[in-house]
């Protein structure tokens, strides 16, 4: 048993300390980054930014606004063939902005082809809950010989030996960071696992810039705020789930409690999506997420336009033209 003293840090744990600037306005400030990849042929330009791959947050109508903002929409892992048939059939998608998803099981190689080949996607996210498992690197290292071209992502990890283990020897050009910090996620109390947000940033940061490759804070995010921590931490893109439900185009009808509107929302390791996706929770596991009723949000385009201008003005408070620069002009103050 080993035990580290290091403080650890979550986002609530942290402001950043204001600078003088010479922003006058928030329009000033650049909200695109452009990107090139350690492996894939590609190169990206957008807002790093993206909805994650829940099955009440990665769907083809949060694409449609999301797209719009030059933002990315992880598509959820149980979307079929017959699904991008017919979204592809009625209204494409832009390839530059969303994900497909993928578990590792061997099987879903022959699907992954097809959709592939249908959508001319340039993104795969290979989406497990626990990334430290050896199958994933030797998944992903497949996926690399089969699609060379593509950006392949991975997770879920949260130190820095399993990001480097995943770029180097899995092949993947990113690496998604996050054991437990999700508002819809009981890992950590159910296996007392995980590693606060923002030191795992952090730290996963430093590991795969220094080999090549980027990562993207998966959870944790309830506010532009804790978005604009995550960019100072070092994260290239920011993904939420709960950030991004509640809203008129996320799936299921409204629930009405006391007068007020409601949507469900809930992790993916649930029983409700559990019962949903696979008929029932395993006899030799444990439900490791719950279900939320998340107040009626409206649109999410109004979602949007606050995160976006919320990171604008950090940007203004710290001298930061661009979203790229929030990583060198961050000091962070203890709370």
């Amino acid at each position: 048993m080993k035990i580290e003293t290091t403080p650890q840090l979550d986002f609530h744990n942290v402001l950043i300390r204001p600078k003088r600037t010479t922003i006058y306005s928030r329009s000033e400030v650049e909200l695109e980054r452009e990107f090139k990849f350690l492996y894939a042929k590609y190169k990206w330009k957008g807002v790093p930014i993206i909805a994650a791959n829940m099955d009440t947050t990665g769907t083809f109508e949060v694409y449609d606004t999301l797209s719009q903002h030059k933002m990315i929409t992880c598509l959820h892992k149980h979307y079929n063939l017959k699904d991008y048939q017919k979204r592809f059939a009625d209204n494409p998608l832009d390839p530059e902005y969303f994900m497909i998803s993928t578990g590792i099981d061997e099987s879903a190689m022959s699907y992954l082809h097809d959709i592939v080949a249908l959508t001319g996607t340039k993104w795969i996210c290979v989406d497990v809950a626990n990334g430290y498992m050896q199958q994933v690197v030797s998944y992903c290292h497949k996926l690399r010989v089969c699609f060379p071209n593509l950006i392949i992502v991975a997770g879920n990890v949260a130190t820095r030996d399993m990001v480097e283990e995943l770029i180097i020897n899995g092949k993947v050009d990113g690496v998604k960071i996050g054991i437990g910090p999700g508002s819809a996620c009981l890992t950590r109390l159910k296996t007392g696992v995980g590693v606060p947000q923002l030191s795992a940033i952090i730290e996963c940061a430093d590991a795969a810039h220094g080999c090549g490759g980027f990562i993207i804070g998966d959870g944790g995010i309830t506010c532009p705020g804790d978005m604009a921590k995550a960019f100072g931490g070092g994260e290239d893109f920011v993904m939420c789930g709960g950030v991004f439900s509640g809203h008129d185009e996320n799936p299921g009808e409204l629930i009405e409690e006391d007068g007020v509107k409601y949507k469900l929302f809930y992790g993916m390791s649930s029983e409700k999506a559990m019962k949903k996706h696979y008929g029932g929770v395993a006899n030799y596991r444990a439900p490791e997420g719950i279900s939320i009723l998340v107040e009626d949000k409206g649109n999410v385009e109004d979602t949007v336009h606050q995160l976006l201008g919320g990171i604008r003005s950090a940007c203004t408070y710290i001298n930061a033209e661009n979203i790229s620069e929030i990583y060198d002009k961050s000091t962070y103050i203890l709370v």
